[in-house]
């Protein structure tokens, strides 16, 4: 069987990220048989100032990207419908505010041994979205650490510590060197990029054409 490796370089903070997540899944499960698929998270913060105070998100994205409130609202109406399209919950992702998700990255890192690293992101993802919470602070990734099936005390402890630290700053360098500047990024094989939440069929005819080229130009 075919293979390929998916790197997802993406934020919990980014909602096309928890979109373009569910549209792999969904892409993946209708190649089940043809390829086989691996991957791994990999870092990236949409607000990387830790000092910065946390703010309501609608205010916060009109000033960033210099468009009425209006508008934004609208924007994230749409993506609402689309994740409920998806089976994802964004029930209060209009009533979330603004935070910095170093600490949750380096989280993934250590769940990402355990094999939990794509249940606590989904976690993570639920937390923000679905019942807008913050997930910057320690008591919300424990909840979201037991969520996903892992050691409440040892979260705890990873929280208390600056492990993975410098492991998520070296990543996050190494995308942005690399030319990767908006997520969902999708590196495959260390050797094709999909850039953006695309469909879930735009990513199987995607998939199969690199399978195809792997096996015709393999390196």
């Amino acid at each position: 069987m075919k293979h390929l490796h998916i790197d997802i370089v993406s934020d919990v903070a980014c909602p096309w990220c928890a979109i373009g997540y569910a549209r792999l899944d969904k892409a993946k499960r209708a190649l089940a048989g043809e390829i086989e698929f691996t991957e791994q998270w990999r870092a990236f913060e949409l607000n990387p100032d830790d000092d910065a105070q946390p703010e309501p998100i609608l205010p916060a994205l009109a000033r960033k990207y210099g468009r009425p409130e209006a508008e934004m609202q609208a924007a994230q109406a749409e993506m609402m419908g689309i994740a409920k399209s998806l089976g994802l919950n964004f029930e209060k992702m209009q009533e979330r505010y603004t935070c910095n998700t170093f600490d949750a990255h380096r989280l993934l890192k250590w769940a990402a041994p355990q094999d939990k690293a794509t249940f606590l992101k989904k976690a993570l993802f639920e937390a923000y979205f679905g019942r807008a919470e913050d997930v910057s602070k320690p008591g919300v990734l424990i909840g979201c650490a037991k969520a996903a099936g892992l050691d409440a005390d040892e979260a705890q402890r990873i929280l208390e510590s600056d492990e993975f630290g410098q492991a998520v700053m070296e990543e996050e360098r190494s995308y942005q060197n690399a030319g990767v500047t908006a997520v969902p990024a999708f590196v495959v094989n260390q050797r094709y990029l999909i850039s953006g939440a695309q469909e879930a069929d735009t990513l199987v005819e995607a998939f199969r054409t690199m399978a195809q080229e792997m096996d015709s130009n393999p390196q």
